[in-house]
């Protein structure tokens, strides 16, 4: 036989043989090329395999312990944790499980770092069966599902059809009947489709166990019948077993006692021929207890011929003696190191399974945040969608000239939308902020006037409650600095806003004081001081968790949503800063925060825009807008927000029928809904992008924004308007797309 005409596997034998025939050494092989070393690992852990197969298990563990040296000394780490994966196996079959959980935890920790998923779900099931002997059934199943679905997804459907098969048996060991009929139903669909004869009888077996436990007596029999005679043809020696120890149980519980009888005597014949191939395949720590047996015997038949030597001489009764003492302390010493290793191997095992334990909740972690981060989305486009409508609406019919009588209504209407997202917003941010998704966006600004205007936005409130805002401004501290103005003007809100909610009749003092400066760098001091009604030293500890109050009774009385501290905390953190709470009952409250700036002597013009004022009418009317937007209301809002702006526009209601007017026609901006019937905003804006590069597409949704960024930016649209949104925002964008370079807008 020629070497062309060798298949692989006796390509691996001859290498192997070669490998002996030269007498290599383990160092020797170290030192070949590294492809030469990955060849000799496939060799000997596809040896091993076969040893392994052949129940073999010492010859193989051998084998094993070889590949891994040379695995180790290239660091190819896919053999590493194919290699423990295996011996994990090896250990489980020999009944070593601290030994196994110990391999296994390995290969996993290795196998999920480079995402070696086939192998990565081989060991998950060994996991699933070691847990599963052990009883430990909530962590078996575990195993057996995120094995299950790694195999699914590497379309593995024979092993995906064994992990099915022992959830069933699981689910049988906990008399849960239902539940282990659905999984090997699915086990032995699969098996069938894939002709897995072995896990289709075991299924049989199996399946047969449940029906007749639910009471189908009858047709248990005859389906776990059909597994054992399918084991019988096949010569499945444990599954006969298995099967004959069902069937007796069957029969005994149908009265066939003597059917039961003849059963249970092969099944006991049968376990006794198993048990004679388990002895042959003792543990590692059994052979070394036998050897340690032996030892012991040895050195007391030492010790008697020893005391049996004629002592007449001085010299030999004292070698006697030595001799003695020698070998007491070298048993001591070997106990002694036997039992150190126990102790050691149990407690490594111990960290090992607490590790894997820990991974698993890790795991699980991730998922619910995933989940959680999933139903926030939906939730807040469910809610965004119809408070679009709801603040629309009534800023309509604000404009639109009301009764005397309604205006007080119009605006209570407007204020509870606006609270409701508000609310929405905190819950957003929140969620932000624990998911580390919250960046820092620095901009040149003045400080001073940034907190002037923070004043003057919230004075109105303040003079509802009779409160006076004051601020003090420390002169050593400059006014221009590089830093998120948006984000110190939101802590700075609701920090003064909270003072003017709990302070009636009084005084709110706004402090910025220079603390230090390192290069440029200011340490600034933010305080604001109320004479409110102060917070108890119990409540003080809770102030920054999210949904805290200072009781019921002030929820009821003040209102809010107990989210405005956490999100100022969140916020601090972010700019690197840190915030103190001094308050005392009756006598009021000081929120004090420190956060670094970088100083800039850059100048700043602030100007403010109007949009569509004096643009010719002639010039807007010329101008072609497409609305796709599903929602009847929502699409009468939009027309109207346009139409106040003296533009027109046409509106379709799906994706499909936007792309076609798109095609047909010419539109200077398309504002594009993404929850639609039929294709999605996205798809249509990705279909568009095909033909057509340069058209103006804004993404008009509700969705939460920056979790899906990427998925806007790879569709190509133009920009983002949020719903519900600021007018201002709106007409900005519209305006800049609109007329570009062409008209400037008004600035005062």
């Amino acid at each position: 036989m020629t070497m062309n005409m060798m298949s692989r596997f006796d390509k691996l034998i001859l290498s192997i043989s070669i490998l002996i025939c030269y007498n290599i050494t383990a160092q020797e092989a170290i030192e070949l090329p590294k492809n030469e070393i990955l060849k000799n690992i496939t060799v000997i852990t596809t040896i091993a395999q076969n040893n392994i197969s052949s129940k073999n298990y010492f010859k193989a563990l051998e084998e094993l312990n070889s590949a891994m040296e040379l695995a180790k000394s290239i660091d190819d780490k896919k053999s590493i944790g194919l290699i423990n994966s295996k011996i994990g196996n090896i250990k489980y079959q020999i009944r070593e499980y601290d030994d196994a959980i110990a391999h296994l935890i390995m290969a996993v920790d290795v196998q999920r770092y480079i995402e070696d998923n086939a192998n990565l779900a081989n060991t998950y099931k060994t996991f699933g069966y070691v847990y599963m002997d052990l009883k430990d059934y909530d962590q078996a199943q575990d195993y057996f599902k995120s094995a299950r679905i790694l195999f699914k997804k590497q379309d593995l459907n024979s092993y995906e059809s064994e992990t099915l098969l022992a959830s069933g048996k699981i689910y049988n060991a906990l008399k849960n009947y239902e539940e282990a009929i659905k999984q090997l139903e699915a086990s032995i669909s699969i098996a069938k489709h894939n002709k897995l004869n072995k896990i289709l009888s075991s299924a049989y077996i199996s399946l047969g166990y449940s029906e007749s436990k639910l009471g189908d007596n009858k047709t248990g029999i005859e389906t776990s019948y059909r597994g054992f005679d399918i084991a019988k043809k096949n010569k499945y020696p444990i599954i006969l077993k298995e099967g004959l120890n069902v069937l007796s149980d069957l029969n005994n519980q149908a009265g066939n006692y003597k059917l039961s009888n003849n059963y249970l005597k092969q099944y006991i014949k049968l376990s006794d021929s198993l048990l004679e191939v388990k002895r042959e395949n003792l543990s590692a720590e059994q052979h070394l207890a036998l050897t340690n047996t032996t030892h012991t015997e040895l050195q007391e038949n030492q010790v008697i011929d020893l005391e049996n030597i004629n002592g007449n001489s001085t010299l030999d009764r004292l070698t006697t003696i030595l001799s003695i003492a020698l070998i007491t302390i070298l048993s001591l010493l070997t106990l002694s190191l036997y039992k150190n290793n126990n102790i050691r191997l149990k407690s490594n095992n111990v960290l090992h399974k607490k590790n894997s334990e820990l991974i698993t909740a890790k795991e699980k972690a991730e998922i619910a945040a995933k989940t959680k981060a999933n139903f926030l989305s939906t939730v807040t486009h469910e809610l965004r969608t119809p408070l679009y409508a709801v603040t629309g609406l009534t800023n309509m019919l604000l404009d639109e000239d009301p009764k005397p009588e309604q205006i007080q209504h119009l605006k209570s209407l407007k204020f509870s939308g606006e609270y409701l997202l508000t609310f929405i917003n905190d819950i957003l941010q929140i969620n932000k902020i624990e998911a580390n998704k919250v960046d820092i966006e620095p901009e040149v600004f003045d400080l001073k006037k940034k907190i002037v205007n923070v004043i003057s936005a919230l004075r109105n409130s303040a003079e509802d409650n009779n409160v006076k805002l004051h601020l003090e401004y420390d002169e050593e501290l400059p006014l221009n600095y590089n830093a998120d103005q948006l984000k110190i003007s939101q802590v700075l809100i609701n920090l003064i806003g909270n003072s003017i909610k709990f302070t009636k009749d009084g005084d709110i003092w706004i402090r910025a004081t220079k603390l230090d400066e390192n290069d440029g760098i200011y340490t600034v001091r933010f305080e604001v001081q109320d004479n409110g009604i102060g917070i108890s030293e119990e409540k003080q500890q809770h102030m920054f968790e999210s949904f805290s109050q200072g009781s019921i009774q002030i929820n009821r009385k003040y209102g809010g949503t107990g989210l405005g501290l956490s999100i100022v905390k969140g916020l601090i953190e972010i700019m690197k800063g840190k915030i103190y709470l001094k308050s005392k009952l009756g006598v009021g409250s000081s929120f004090f925060f420190e956060i670094p700036m970088k100083y800039t002597n850059q100048i700043i013009k602030e100007t403010k825009a109007t949009y569509f004022k004096d643009v010719n009418e002639i010039e807007l009317s010329a101008v072609k807008i497409l609305v796709v937007e599903d929602n009847k209301i929502n699409q009468m809002i939009t027309k109207k927000i346009l139409n106040k702006m003296n533009l027109n526009c046409e509106v379709v209601d799906n994706g499909e029928e936007a792309v076609d007017m798109i095609k047909t026609n010419t539109y200077d901006i398309v504002l594009m809904d993404i929850h639609m019937p039929g294709i999605s905003g996205i798809e249509a804006t990705k279909i568009v992008r095909t033909f057509d590069k340069d058209l103006t597409i804004f993404a008009l949704t509700a969705v939460t924004i920056e979790d899906r960024m990427h998925e806007f930016e790879d569709a190509g649209f133009t920009d983002i308007i949020p719903k519900p949104f600021k007018q201002e925002d709106f007409e900005r964008k519209l305006f800049n797309a609109l007329m570009g370079d062409k008209v400037e807008p008004k600035v005062s």
